[in-house]
């Protein structure tokens, strides 16, 4: 898989909205219309900071799983996942708020089996029952050693547009970019019943640099 935000400042999807909050501050301030181009400065500071795209630090080692996205941890339970694992695991859910990066890693090494996209509702994000009701798509991810890591892009009540650049059979590097949420979700990970946990409820994750848990 190629990275395809590496090395840009704003990922690539937000270039049409920045420039059209750009394009209206210039057309007001040539105008002579102030107030309407103040909020439109406003604006195109918003939006670029939203599509921001900052280099991390993955950290190395055997089995680590990074968070896959800026948040803050909203639950760390084990049950029952039924449509993609079908087996018991412990699922990390990350809720991004608007001013959080928006850019979606890999949380492990491994190959992409599998990405499947489940059209739903957009549901407030941080509630329970977006697990299974929102609009998501899901990365199966496999690694070496045959675990199974499921990583899930949930849409919220703002952010209505998924953004996915793996296929199955891509290669999962850890900490690599793969997507985008625009504008406000939440991030869930499955990982297998036995992993370290090394995060709890109430943590500030960073995406790629903060490790959710090691495999064992």
């Amino acid at each position: 898989m190629t990275d395809r935000a590496a090395g840009v400042p704003f990922a690539k999807e937000g270039f049409p909205f920045i420039g059209a909050a750009a394009g209206i501050t210039l057309i007001a301030w040539w105008l002579g219309w102030i107030p309407l181009a103040v909020v439109g400065a406003m604006l195109t500071l918003f939006v670029s900071w939203f599509f921001r795209n900052p280099p991390r630090r993955v950290p190395q080692g055997p089995g680590l799983v990074v968070a896959p996205g800026d948040g803050v941890v909203l639950a760390v339970e084990e049950e029952f996942e039924p449509r993609y694992l079908k087996d018991r695991a412990v699922r990390i859910s990350i809720f991004l708020n608007v001013f959080d990066v928006h850019i979606n890693r890999m949380p492990c090494e491994g190959i992409v089996e599998n990405v499947q996209y489940q059209p739903g509702l957009f549901l407030v994000a941080s509630k329970p029952h977006a697990t299974v009701k929102n609009e998501q798509n899901a990365v199966m991810i496999k690694t070496v050693e045959g675990a199974k890591v499921l990583c899930v892009q949930v849409a919220g009540l703002i952010a209505r547009r998924i953004v996915c650049w793996v296929n199955p059979k891509d290669r999962a590097v850890r900490g690599e970019r793969y997507g985008l949420i625009r504008f406000g979700s939440r991030m869930d990970t499955y990982l297998p019943v036995g992993t370290a946990i090394r995060i709890a409820v109430g943590n500030r994750v960073t995406g790629g640099e903060t490790i959710l848990g090691e495999l064992q």
